[in-house]
Parts: C-alpha cells; structure tokens; sequence
C-alpha cells in the first residue's frame, strides 16, 4: 500500500491542488489549471481541497482559503466589520489567541448545524409555506436558537475555565497562590 505524504499529488481525503510559481493553480484530479473562483466552488461544494506549492510540497491550503476570503470581503458586501478585524487582529499574540480559533470554529458550526437543520425543513417547500410553517414553528426555531445560544455560553465557560487553570498553573509555577 503506497503512503500519501502531505508532499504527494494525490491524498485520499482531499482533492490536490498544485500552486506555481506563476501564481496558476493545477487540479490534479482533472490535470487542468484552475482559478480561484474554482476553488472557491470546489469549497462551496463541500469537497476537501488541500493546495500545495508544486517546487516545496509546502501545504499552502490557509494562505489560499484566506485569499479567498480577502476577495470575498472586498467586493461585495462583507461578513465582518471593521471593528470586528480589528478585534481579531487584537488578539493575535494575546494570551487569549489560543481559546479564539476553536471557540469561533465551535460557533461556527454550530451555526452551520443549524442552518442545515432549516434547509432540510425547507426542501420543497413555497416561501409561503416556509412563512407558515415559521409562524407555527415559531417555539421550535427558538428551540434551536436557544440551544446554538447555549452551545456558545457552554464554549466560552470552557474557555474561562482553561483560562483559569493556566492562570492557577503560571502562578504555581512562580510560587504564588490564585
């Protein structure tokens, strides 16, 4: 059985990307160049993509899905506000960027599962009956709400609460006492 480094063209999770030099990328399962905008498909898709620098193996997959979302931001109407990069930018370095990362991914999928959840209810449906249903659902979506809400409270408690360890730890470790 042949072992897939990160290095090779083929991975069998996730479909391989090749970056040039030239700044072209190449779709190894369909031996064709691609634009980003494929890319961005591929990932709206659901389909795991992982892009590596053709010279290095480097794994370049972050440096082009955030490029992605650069594009995404500038034109049209963007996701986060000024002040909310700026927040986001604060936090690099902090002592919080280690709790950042996963309690936005927590979030986030969390509001994935839930948003999944509405359109399965939703298949087939007339916005009419969509409204409807809304109106008589209208304790169930709160339901849903509620628990994406208490999801959230329930992360950012673990968050305080490993905060708090390390805290305990960094003052046990100079001899002081929380």
């Amino acid at each position: 059985m042949p072992s897939h480094s990160p290095n090779s063209a083929h991975d069998d999770t996730h479909r391989v990307i090749k970056k040039y030099p030239n700044r072209r990328l190449y779709d190894t399962d369909t031996s064709t160049y691609i634009t980003l905008a494929e890319v961005k498909k591929l990932v709206m898709e659901r389909e795991p993509v992982r892009v590596l620098d053709a010279k290095t193996g480097d794994d370049l997959t972050r440096a082009i899905l955030l490029q992605i979302i650069l594009e995404e931001e500038a034109g049209g109407a963007p996701m986060f506000t000024e002040q909310a990069l700026a927040n986001m930018i604060r936090f690099y370095g902090n002592t919080m960027q280690s709790f950042l990362g996963p309690y936005l991914e927590k979030n986030v999928q969390t509001f994935v599962d839930l948003q999944s959840t509405m359109g399965e209810q939703a298949k087939g449906m007339t916005p009419e009956a969509w409204a409807q249903m809304l109106k008589l659902q209208s304790p169930a979506m709160q339901g849903m709400l509620g628990s994406y809400v208490e999801q959230s409270k329930n992360v950012f408690v673990q968050m305080q609460e490993q905060m708090q360890k390390q805290t305990a730890q960094l003052l046990g470790s100079f001899g002081l006492k929380p």
